[in-house]
Order: structure tokens, then C-alpha cells, then sequence
């Protein structure tokens, strides 16, 4: 016992110095001795020096890591400036005209197609222009598209038990669509082939409100982004405005669409998996329906009005002419009549010559189709014929249809007049006169001629093409203005995939035409293919000296065959000054 209470007074007189001075334990020495009999189990002490060392040695470590550093700075930076790895080159700098195309679109993905292309043409002018008007566009676009959705969302809701779809709100936004190039294809068909580049980042705001079983949702189209390159065809041509009367649209390549979907003010897109889905649905369906050849068909005027179809025959007979003038030097004429009717392009109509004749008879008859009897009228025109040199005008005359009873014949007299002006005073000398009968016949209705086929529409393939390929079909129309030094006895070769073929040769010609027709048959599409067409002159005679030249020539790309299924085109020749020749290109298929 007396052991253990000289241990509890030695642990009491510690903590009491420990109250007394809080750090006495850092400024005193102090021993504790724990007895257990006559043994000393242990001994607990504690010193004052241990302290100091442990505090200078951490003022030491601060500041040795702040040195340290700072020297290791000093010379890392001085390594980085002055020793330079020997194994790295300068760059090569290059100017960019010495760049290869892949490279130049790696470094400008964003090139306008008229800098890339030479065929396309910049539009700024249509860009300032859709800039300018695009709020009255804007306005004008919406109007439409409601009213062209209205009887269509009337007529399919009632399928789905939709009480009503409408539109909350409905504008294309401030930001117009940007038109980045255009290729523009001329053909001598009656067609206008157009190929924009067309970039449209918008923020519209197209909001649609649908009810249904006593519920109300909206569905809000933000952000918008469409990337497209369409084929526009305005096809066909006619002389009634706005001049075409169908648009066909397709699409070249699948488009890039992007566009925030807002459902019940919530961000639909942020769904996991969501966005990706509905832009592969939607490119898909799109290329589906009008991606090339597949079009949209917008019609714009009735064909069959627009062509102004034929509505009747119109029966000519020229039968004399009386009391001429006499325009040769030898007191006599050599007449003939050309008949034409306004509006109409065909060839005119003409008859005999009736050599030295002041009082000629002809009795010759001509058919003429009548398309517009209300506005056309028969043209006649008495010429005296010339060996050499131009033909003189005797007089002429018109008929218009108007005047004419439908089903009966009419005989008239016309006076032969200077000129159509009725103030032309040179109309009063009399030129003599001509006799002609006439006869309108309106068709029935089962004698209107069908409508007209498409020129452009590509027959099919026949029976045994290679399902993945196809027939090139190359027909030679005609060339222009091609003449030789030597002589100019023109025909045509083509070189394609090895194999050559010519047309027949025509004679001391400088406008030949062919019509000539010459089919491949392929197991792929020649896309990467171009045919070679060359123009020679053979010599007519069996002469060592000049025997064959060169008139000119034209390598043509096959790709576009294969995109459009027909082209019909006229061809600048290479190596000649003016020639032209026309060649029409097509591709046919069996699907």
C-alpha cells in the first residue's frame, strides 16, 4: 500500500505543476518511479533538449525545400532555353498552292464549292438578296405551310382519335439560309438543271400544340440546322409564264440535319440514345424518299396547256398568183410561197419554184397543226428565187385563224403588202396578188393526241444486264463549225475502256451530223471511266500527202451519266477554234 500511494502522490505532483504551468513539462525535468516492493519496474522521464532539436530541424527543412526549388527552377529553365533536343526538325513551311487537294481540305474543311470547283458559280447576289427579303419570305413561307397542313393534319387526326393539332407559334427566325455555290447543266433538252449548296443554321421557333383524351402537349422545333446539296429541275420549258411547268427535286447525298426538340418545355434530346436516333430516322426517311434519282414533284402548270397541245388541222392550198413584179434584170421573176404559223418553231412550208413566171399556178397543198387558233395566224411570204446570192421578197400576207369558220373551206384573194405596218405608205404601191384556200378542222376528243412523253424519261436496259451494271448508250448527234487545213471530211471516234468505234464519214461538210448510236454493255457503273471523242477528217482522195488530221477533241466524265441516267450536251472541241459537237449520253439499267 505504501507503494502504491508514493506512485499516486508522484503522478499528483505532476499534473498539479502541469496546472500551475502549462509548460512545465517543456521547462523541468521530472521523474516518476513506479515501486512494487523493493524492485524498480520502470522509469518514465522527460527533457527539455528533444524539443529544441526537433524545432530547428523543421526550420532547416522549410527552408531547404525553399532553395531547393527555387535553384531547381533556375536550372530547368536554363536546360529548356539552351539544350534543344537534336532529333526534332523545323516545319516545313509550304505555300498553299503547292498543296495536293486532300490536303488543302484537311486544313479548310469549310471551302465554298466555287473555290473546290471550277463549274460552280458564287451566288453573293442571291445570298444579299434572300438577306434582304427574308422577313417578307419568312411571312410569306409559314402562311403557306399552314395553309398546306391545315386540311392535311384535318383529314389524318381523326385516324389516331387526336382531337386537335395546330400551330402555337410558326416563324423561320431572323437567320436566312446561306447558298455557298451552284452547278448550273446545260442541255438542248427543254430543261433547266440546277445543283445549290445550301447551309441553313436558323432559330425558328415552331411550336405545335396537340389535345387528346382531355390532355394538352406541346412540342416545340428549336435551333434548327440543315446542310443539303439538292438537284432543282425545271422541266419542261415552255413559252407560257413561269415558263417551266414541273419542279423536280431530289437530293444528291444524305443531308445533315440537327435540331433541339422541346416536349412539354423539357429537352427531349437529352434522353440517352435519343439524338442519335432521330438524326439516322430522319436522314434515313428523307433518302428514302428523294435522294437521286428518286424526286419530289412539285407541278406548277398543266403540261398538256403549258405545250399547248395541238387542237386542229389547218388545210393550205396555194393555188396562183397574179400581176407580179418583175425583179429580175431580164423583165421577168422566179416565184415561191413560204407558209408559217406565228408561234411555232417548225420549219416553214414551201413551194415549187416557177421560173420566169409573172402569173404562176401551183395548186400545191400543205397540213399545218394548230395549237392556239385564237392568237396564231398563217404567215405568207412570196419570194423571187436567186441562184446567187439572197432572195428577194415580192410581198407577203397574214391570215389570222381567228378570222377563220371551223369545217369550212374559204377561198381568199390576198393583197401582197411591203410590210404588216398599216402606216406604211410603201403598202399603197400594188405588188400583186395571191390566191390561197383554206380550211380549219378542230379535232374531236378522241383525236386530241395523248399527252406528250417525257423526252428525258431512259428506256430500260435489255433482257441479260448484270444486275449491278448497266448499258452506256452514246449517240453522236452533230458537230459545228469544225473545219480542217487541209480538207474537212469529218467523222467521229470514240476510244472507251480500249475499245474504239467511228461514226460514217461525211463529205466536205464543216456542220456534220451523225445520229449515230453506240451501246457498251458493263458489269459496273463507269464512274471513275471518261470517254475519249475525237473528230478527224480522212482525205477523199487516195493522197500520201495529208491523208488523216485532227479536227478536235473532248474527254468527257462518265459520273455524271451515271447520277443524271441521261445527258445531252454540246461539247467545246480542244485544238479547234470554234467546234462544237453533240453528244447525248445514257445510262440504262434494268431496275
Amino acid at each position: 500500500m505504501l507503494d502504491l500511494f508514493r506512485l499516486w502522490v508522484s503522478f499528483e505532483v505532476f499534473f498539479c505543476a502541469q496546472e500551475v504551468n502549462p509548460g512545465g513539462l517543456s521547462l523541468c525535468s521530472f521523474s516518476c518511479f513506479v515501486l512494487f516492493g523493493d524492485g524498480v519496474v520502470g522509469d518514465l522521464g522527460w527533457s527539455g533538449t528533444g524539443f529544441e532539436m526537433g524545432f530547428f530541424s523543421t526550420i532547416l527543412g522549410f527552408w531547404g525545400f525553399g532553395v531547393g526549388t527555387s535553384i531547381g527552377l533556375v536550372i530547368g529553365y536554363y536546360m529548356f532555353i539552351y539544350f534543344q533536343p537534336t532529333d526534332v526538325k523545323d516545319p516545313v513551311v509550304r505555300p498553299l498552292v503547292e498543296q495536293d487537294t486532300k490536303t488543302l481540305l484537311r486544313l479548310l474543311p469549310e471551302i465554298p464549292p466555287w473555290v473546290k470547283n471550277p463549274d460552280h458559280d458564287r451566288l453573293d447576289w442571291l445570298n444579299k438578296f434572300i438577306e434582304i427579303m427574308w422577313p417578307y419570305l419568312d411571312k410569306a413561307i409559314c402562311k403557306t405551310a399552314r395553309s398546306i397542313a391545315k386540311p392535311i393534319i384535318a383529314e389524318k387526326i381523326p385516324q389516331y382519335k387526336i382531337e386537335s393539332v395546330e400551330f402555337e407559334a410558326l416563324t423561320l427566325g431572323s437567320l436566312p439560309p446561306t447558298f455557298s455555290g451552284m452547278k448550273v447543266y446545260t442541255t438542248d433538252d427543254k430543261e433547266l438543271i440546277m445543283e445549290p449548296s445550301v447551309k441553313w443554321a436558323g432559330n425558328p421557333n415552331i411550336t405545335i400544340a396537340v389535345k387528346a383524351f382531355g390532355l394538352r402537349a406541346t412540342v416545340q422545333v428549336v435551333d434548327l440546322q440543315v446542310f443539303a446539296s439538292p438537284r432543282i429541275t425545271l422541266k419542261p420549258l415552255v413559252p407560257t409564264f413561269p415558263c417551266f411547268s414541273k419542279i423536280y427535286v431530289s437530293l444528291m447525298e444524305k443531308p445533315h440535319v440537327d435540331f433541339g426538340l422541346k416536349l412539354l418545355g423539357a429537352d427531349a434530346m437529352s434522353i440517352p440514345g435519343l439524338y442519335r436516333f432521330v438524326q439516322e430516322l430522319i436522314k434515313e426517311q428523307v433518302a428514302n424518299m428523294y435522294l437521286w434519282p428518286k424526286a419530289l414533284e412539285v407541278p406548277i402548270l398543266d403540261p398538256s396547256k403549258a405545250m399547248k397541245k395541238p387542237v386542229g388541222l389547218l388545210h393550205m392550198k396555194v393555188v396562183r398568183a397574179m400581176k407580179l413584179k418583175k425583179k429580175d434584170l431580164l423583165g421577168a421573176s422566179d416565184p415561191y410561197v413560204k407558209l408559217k404559223l406565228t408561234e411555232d418553231k417548225l420549219p416553214s412550208k414551201k413551194t415549187t419554184v416557177k421560173h420566169r413566171n409573172l402569173n404562176p399556178e401551183w395548186n400545191e397543198e400543205f397540213n399545218m397543226a394548230v395549237k392556239d387558233p385564237e392568237s396564231q395566224a398563217l404567215e405568207i411570204i412570196v419570194y423571187d428565187w436567186e441562184q446567187v446570192g439572197k432572195h428577194d421578197k415580192m410581198g407577203m400576207n397574214v391570215i389570222p385563224l381567228k378570222e377563220l369558220t371551223p369545217d369550212e373551206p374559204k377561198i381568199i384573194t390576198l393583197e401582197l403588202l411591203k410590210t404588216m405596218d398599216p402606216n406604211d405608205v410603201q403598202n399603197e404601191k400594188s405588188r400583186g396578188q395571191l390566191v390561197v384556200e383554206v380550211l380549219f378542222k378542230p379535232f374531236k376528243d378522241e383525236q386530241i393526241p395523248d399527252e406528250m412523253e417525257d423526252q428525258n424519261d431512259v428506256q430500260k436496259a435489255p433482257e441479260g444486264t448484270p444486275s449491278g451494271g448497266g448499258l452506256l448508250a452514246i449517240i453522236v448527234h452533230e458537230a459545228q463549225d469544225v473545219e480542217g487545213k487541209h480538207h474537212t471530211n469529218p467523222y467521229v471516234r470514240l476510244l472507251f475502256r480500249g475499245e474504239e468505234r467511228r461514226t460514217k464519214h461525211v463529205k466536205k461538210n464543216r456542220d456534220p451530223r451523225w445520229d449515230e448510236e453506240f451501246q457498251f454493255m458493263l458489269e459496273e457503273p463507269p464512274t471513275k471511266d471518261r470517254l475519249h471523242v475525237e473528230v478527224l477528217s480522212a482525205s477523199s482522195r487516195m493522197g500520201l500527202l495529208h491523208p488523216k488530221e485532227t479536227l478536235g477533241y473532248v474527254d468527257i466524265n462518265l459520273a455524271d451519266v451515271v447520277n443524271n441516267k441521261r445527258i445531252n450536251e454540246k461539247y467545246h472541241l480542244i485544238d479547234s477554234k470554234n467546234g462544237r459537237i453533240q453528244i447525248e449520253l445514257q445510262w440504262r439499267t434494268s431496275s
